[in-house]
C-alpha cells in the first residue's frame, strides 16, 4: 500500500538515473514531497498557437512531432574552439520548423540528441526566426512526452488535460517525468490528511486538501488553479502565523519588571530642553512604548520608519524612562561607526544630563557609556565597571556588548538598531544578561510592507513613523547612464565641486575597498530567472570602483585641491573615528567611502552623494545611503552612476530609486525583485526562509485571514489538541526554527 509517507521511488518506476535526480537534486524523498511539488505555470493545451501563418520574432507555443536529430560541429569564433549544436525539425499543423540546440561540450550535445527522439511528441515554446528561407527556433523550451522507449502512440497530446503543468525541474528530468509520477501517485494514494479543521475551511471557503491536490496538478479551468493555489497558500500562511502567535503568547506569559519612570526626573528634564516639537507620530508611538514599559510582561516592539524620521529620539526617550525607573538601557548597533555616532549624538542631545556624578552634571543625570570590540582591555575596564555597578544608565555598543564578561546591574531595556543586521540569537545573548526578561525595542530604517512585517516580525508589535521632522529637504536623484553617455562621468565631478564651492560637503560611495576583494553591496541585489533561481551577474568590464583607487584618481584629477578623505571597514577604529569627526566638523570636503556610512551618519552640511557602480547595490541599500544627504534643511543631490544597460533588472532598480523617495513604495519594488527567500532570511528573524507557495505582497488578503484564524484557533484551543495534523505541522516548523537558532549560536 502506497501512502504519503512512502518513498518517492514507489511511484517513479525503474529509471534509476531520473529517480536519483528527483530524490537528490529536487529533494523529493516521499510521495508527500512529490505531491507538494507544485507546477510553476501551466500551458493551456486548447489554445496552442497555429503555425500556418508565421511572423518573424513572434513567440510561439505549439504542439508537434520531432524529426531526426543530428549533431553538427563548428568553430566558435569568439574562443576559436570546437562547439556543437543539435539540429532537428518539428512537424506541426502542416508546417515544419527547424530547431537548433547549442552546446559547449560534445557530451551535452549527445545528451540533447538522446532525448530528441524521432517521432517524440511535445509542446514547444520559443521565438520564431528566419534563416536561409527556413523558419526556425533556437534553444526553445520544450515539454516532451515519453522518452523514446515507450509506446509514443499512447502518449499523444490528446491524452493531456486542458492545462498542462510545467514543474520546477533539474538536469535529466523532464516535466513529463514529474507529471506522470504525480498522476500515478494520485491514483494510488487514498488518504490525504487535512491540516485545516472543517470550521476553518468553511469560514474561509477553502477546498479540501485532496480536492486541492487534484486540481493543482490536473486542472480543467483557471478557477481550479486559483482555488487550489489559494488553499495551499492559506495552509502555509496559517502554520507560519500560528508559530508567530504562539511566540507572542509565550512572551506575554513571561514576567518582567514594570518600568513606570517613577524614580527620577531625567525624561521630564530632557523633554523640557528639546529645542523643537515632537512630531505627532513620535508622540503617539512614545505613548505606546511608555504603556508597554509599564506592563509586568516584556515589551516586544518593532519601530520602523523612513531614514531621518526620528526613531533614535523615540528610542532615547524610552531609555530615559527606564533609567527613571532605576534600570539600565542598552543600545546594540551593527558597526563601530554607527555605535560611535549614536554615542556622540545621544551625549550631545543630553548635555549635562549625560554627566552623572561629574562636576557640572545635572541633578538627575546619568552616565552614557560606549563599548566596542576595538577598545583595549585598559580602555574597557572603567566603562565595564560602571555598567556592572549601575552607574551607567545608558550603554551603547556593538557585538562587544554580547560578550560574557559584560555584566549589567539591572538591564531593563534592550534597543536593537538596524534589526536586519542581527539574528535572534544575538538579541537573546543580550536579553539573557538581564535578571528578569527585559523590554525589547528593535528599530529599522528599511521600511517593511505590512504583510512582510506580519510574516517576518509577526512575534513583535509593529509601530511605524511615517512623517519626517521639520527641516528635512527634498533629495533630487538622477541616474547617470554611462552605457549610453560615457562623457557624463566628468560632469558628475563638476557637480560635486560646485556643491563644495557653495560651502557644502559630499559623499562618494564605492562597492569595494580595493580592486582585489568582493564588493560590499553584492549580497543585497540579486537577479533571478523566471523560476526564481539566482542568476550570478556578470562583472562589468574594467572591474568595480574601489575606495582606494577612486580617492587617488579624484585627488589627482577632477577634485584636485579639495580636501578628500577615505573611510572603510579595514581602517583602524581610531582612524575611522578621526575621519568621521573631521567630516562632521566640516574639515573634509569629500568623503570617499564604502557602505560603512549607510546608517547613522548624520552630517547636516552634506548635500551631495555619488554612488559609483550603483547597480551593485540593492534598492533598500540605495535608499538608506541616499538618506545621508539633505539632513540639514539644504536640498540634497544623489547621482547613481551606472554602467548597466537600459532595460536590465539592475537598471530598472536604479530607475525605481530615482523615481521616488518613498521608502515604503521602494520596499515593495525591492521585495518584488528579490523574492521572499531573500527578504525572509534566517539572519533577519530566526524564521526559516523557505516560503514555498506564499508571496507576501501578492497574498496579503490570505495572510491577514490566516493571522485572524490563528488567533481564533489558539483562543479556543491553545494546544491545538482538536487539530492534531495542524499541531504537528506547527511543531515541525517550530523545531526547524529552533534548529536554525542552535546552528547559528
Amino acid at each position: 500500500m502506497i501512502t504519503l509517507d512512502s518513498p518517492v521511488a514507489t511511484v517513479l518506476g525503474d529509471q534509476k538515473k531520473k529517480r536519483d535526480a528527483i530524490v537528490e537534486r529536487l529533494g523529493l524523498r516521499t510521495v508527500d514531497d512529490l505531491l507538494h511539488h507544485f507546477p510553476r505555470r501551466y500551458i493551456k493545451t486548447g489554445e496552442l498557437s497555429r503555425v500556418e501563418q508565421l511572423h518573424e520574432g513572434e513567440m510561439l507555443t505549439f504542439s508537434g512531432r520531432l524529426g531526426r536529430p543530428e549533431i553538427k560541429t563548428y568553430t566558435d569564433r569568439r574562443t576559436n574552439r570546437p562547439a556543437y549544436r543539435v539540429e532537428t525539425a518539428v512537424h506541426a499543423d502542416g508546417a515544419t520548423l527547424q530547431m537548433s540546440f547549442f552546446a559547449k561540450s560534445k557530451g551535452t550535445a549527445e545528451w540533447n540528441k538522446r532525448r530528441l527522439v524521432e517521432g517524440r511528441e511535445g509542446i514547444f515554446l520559443g521565438k520564431v526566426g528566419r534563416f536561409r528561407d527556413t523558419w526556425q527556433l533556437t534553444n526553445p523550451q520544450m515539454v516532451l512526452f515519453g522518452d523514446g522507449g515507450e509506446d509514443l502512440a499512447e502518449l499523444s497530446l490528446e491524452s493531456i488535460r486542458a492545462f498542462y503543468p510545467i514543474y520546477p525541474l533539474t538536469k535529466s528530468v523532464d516535466s513529463w517525468d514529474i507529471q506522470k509520477a504525480v498522476a500515478f501517485a494520485l491514483t494510488v494514494v487514498d488518504e490525504v490528511p487535512d491540516l485545516l479543521p472543517d470550521a476553518v475551511r468553511e469560514r474561509y471557503d477553502l477546498l479540501a486538501a485532496r480536492d486541492a491536490l487534484d486540481r493543482v496538478h490536473a486542472p480543467d479551468t483557471y478557477a481550479d488553479i486559483t482555488e487550489a493555489q489559494r488553499r495551499f497558500r492559506f495552509d502555509e500562511a496559517l502554520v507560519t502565523q500560528l508559530v508567530l502567535a504562539r511566540r507572542r503568547r509565550a512572551v506575554q506569559e513571561l514576567g518582567a519588571r514594570a518600568r513606570t519612570g517613577d524614580q527620577g526626573g531625567l525624561l521630564a528634564a530632557f523633554d523640557e530642553r528639546l529645542p523643537f516639537e515632537l512630531t505627532a507620530g513620535q508622540r503617539e508611538i512614545g505613548a505606546q512604548v511608555e504603556a508597554d514599559l509599564a506592563q509586568a510582561h516584556p515589551m516586544n516592539r518593532l519601530l520602523q520608519g523612513e531614514v531621518g524620521s526620528g526613531k533614535t529620539l523615540v528610542a532615547l526617550r524610552a531609555m530615559l524612562r527606564v533609567v527613571d525607573s532605576g534600570g539600565q538601557a542598552a543600545l546594540l548597533a551593527p558597526t563601530e561607526v554607527l555605535a560611535q555616532q549614536h554615542h556622540r549624538s545621544i551625549t550631545a542631545m543630553l548635555g549635562d544630563l549625560a554627566a552623572g556624578g561629574m562636576l557640572g552634571g545635572a541633578a538627575d543625570a546619568t552616565n552614557v557609556e560606549l563599548l566596542t570590540g576595538s577598545m583595549t582591555k585598559a580602555q574597557r575596564t572603567a566603562p565595564m565597571s560602571r555598567i556592572a555597578t549601575g552607574e551607567a544608565g545608558i550603554v551603547i555598543g556593538t557585538h562587544a556588548l554580547l560578550e560574557e564578561n559584560v555584566i549589567f546591574d539591572d538591564l531593563g531595556l534592550v534597543v536593537v538598531d538596524e534589526q536586519h543586521r542581527f539574528g535572534v540569537e544575538q538579541r537573546a545573548a543580550l536579553t539573557d544578561k538581564a535578571g528578569t526578561p527585559p523590554h525589547v525595542l528593535v528599530m529599522t530604517a528599511t521600511p517593511i510592507p505590512r504583510t512582510v512585517a506580519m510574516t517576518v516580525f509577526g512575534d513583535l508589535e509593529v509601530s511605524t513613523l511615517t512623517e519626517l521632522p521639520a527641516g528635512r529637504a527634498p533629495i533630487q536623484t538622477n541616474v547617470v547612464p554611462l552605457a549610453e553617455h560615457p562623457t557624463w562621468f566628468g560632469r558628475v565631478w563638476e557637480r560635486v565641486r560646485e556643491e563644495v564651492e557653495k560651502g557644502h560637503q559630499a559623499y562618494v560611495v564605492c562597492p569595494r575597498i580595493t580592486g582585489d576583494e568582493q564588493e560590499q553591496g553584492e549580497s543585497d541585489q540579486l537577479e533571478l530567472d523566471e523560476d526564481g533561481n539566482t542568476v550570478t551577474p556578470e562583472k562589468p568590464a574594467g572591474g568595480l570602483a574601489a575606495v582606494e583607487e577612486v580617492a587617488a584618481q579624484l585627488v589627482a584629477g577632477p577634485l584636485a585641491g579639495l580636501r578628500v578623505e577615505k573611510l572603510h571597514g579595514r581602517m583602524q577604529p581610531e582612524d575611522k573615528d578621526r575621519v568621521m569627526r573631521a567630516f562632521a566638523a566640516g574639515d573634509v570636503d569629500v568623503l570617499v567611502a564604502t557602505t560603512v556610512i549607510e546608517v547613522g551618519v548624520d552630517v547636516a552640511n552634506a548635500t551631495a552623494m555619488v554612488l559609483v557602480d550603483a547597480e551593485r547595490f540593492g534598492v533598500s541599500q540605495l535608499h538608506q545611503l541616499r538618506g545621508r544627504v539633505g539632513r540639514g534643511g539644504l536640498p540634497g543631490l544623489c547621482l547613481l552612476v551606472s554602467r548597466a544597460e537600459a532595460g536590465t533588472p539592475a537598471r530598472d532598480r536604479l530607475e525605481a530609486v530615482a523615481s521616488t523617495t518613498d521608502g515604503f513604495e521602494l520596499s515593495r519594488v525591492d521585495l518584488e525583485q528579490r523574492r521572499e527567500g531573500d527578504v525572509l532570511g534566517k539572519s533577519q528573524s530566526g524564521y526559516r526562509s523557505g516560503l514555498q507557495n506564499l508571496r507576501v505582497l501578492r497574498d496579503e488578503k490570505t495572510i491577514v485571514q490566516a493571522r485572524e484564524a490563528a488567533v481564533a484557533l489558539l483562543d479556543a484551543d491553545p494546544d491545538l489538541a482538536q487539530a492534531s495534523d495542524l499541531a504537528t505541522a506547527v511543531t515541525r516548523l517550530e523545531e526547524s526554527v529552533q534548529s536554525d537558532f542552535m546552528e547559528k549560536s
